[in-house]
């Protein structure tokens, strides 16, 4: 099938758009805008600055590429990567990158629900769910396989990892470690996300792994150091290492969970 442009798009002359594109109505493609084949670009979208892979599906009124909210950006040439087989629903509005890292990136296999939002310099995994009004502020990284529920929100710089659910409504302002559920206004780790391991095919022994990092890390009065180096001492599953890996490169801090009445 050949490149579909209703005649009512605006299509910047210096834009690459590939095979299999549909453009619908009112559509505004800007400069330095790629397009991977098998992409719809819905109509009253306006893309900008943004490499777009292949197969996407960009709903109406889609914003992407547009500059970051900085006061330090002075009009550096930045930009938006975005991979493959994502789905970007009505309003969403993804910022290309600041002077500080020049890049905003989003992996393949995602889903923007309807007004969510990537800020400046964020860094998101593949196969992350952002559910209805969700968003991140600059620099936020999103590790693979996240969902973040409608009406959460997290502070620039703060990193969610692998397989986290955020629950609706949460304020994150400190790193959420790996396959834990976090909830609340500043957000805490409630408990692993179970549930989401075992869909993604982690198995049993991993997962006892995982129950056995988050128990050192959390509640056997340890310091971080300490913990840390307890887990690497014991033969841990690849995810329980990965924990630690990501406490270690954390800057925010990591979110703690609150003890319970009667543990140690």
């Amino acid at each position: 099938m050949a490149i579909k442009i209703h005649n009512t798009a605006v299509i910047d002359k210096r834009a690459a758009i590939g095979k299999n594109v549909e453009i619908a109505p009112y559509a505004v493609i800007g400069e330095n805008v790629v397009i991977g084949d098998g992409t719809f670009i819905g109509p009253h979208s306006v893309i900008e600055h943004a490499v777009i892979g292949r197969n996407n599906y960009l709903s109406a009124h889609v914003f992407i590429g547009f500059a970051p909210q900085d006061f330090k950006y002075k009009g550096e040439r930045t930009k938006v990567l975005i991979g493959d087989n994502n789905i970007i629903r009505e309003g969403v509005s993804i910022h290309r990158g600041s002077a500080s890292t020049k890049v905003t990136i989003i992996g393949s296999g995602c889903m923007f629900m309807a007004n969510s939002h990537a800020g400046h310099d964020c860094r998101i995994g593949n196969n992350v769910i952002m559910t209805n009004s969700a968003a991140a502020a600059g620099h936020v990284e999103i590790e693979d396989n996240a969902i973040i529920s409608g009406l959460s929100a997290i502070h620039q710089f703060v990193r969610i990892g692998r397989l986290c659910m955020i629950s609706g409504g949460a304020m994150v302002n400190q790193d959420i470690i790996p396959y834990t559920t976090a909830q609340g206004d500043r957000a805490r780790p409630v408990c692993l996300n179970v549930v989401g391991l075992k869909r993604n095919g982690i198995n049993a022994e991993s997962i006892r792994s995982i129950k056995r990092a988050f128990r050192i890390l959390f509640f056997e009065n340890l310091s971080l150091e300490k913990a840390l180096a307890k887990i690497r001492s014991e033969n841990l599953s690849p995810e329980a290492r990965h924990i630690a890996d990501f406490c270690e490169s954390s800057r925010r801090g990591i979110a703690r969970p609150t003890k319970q009445r009667g543990e140690k």
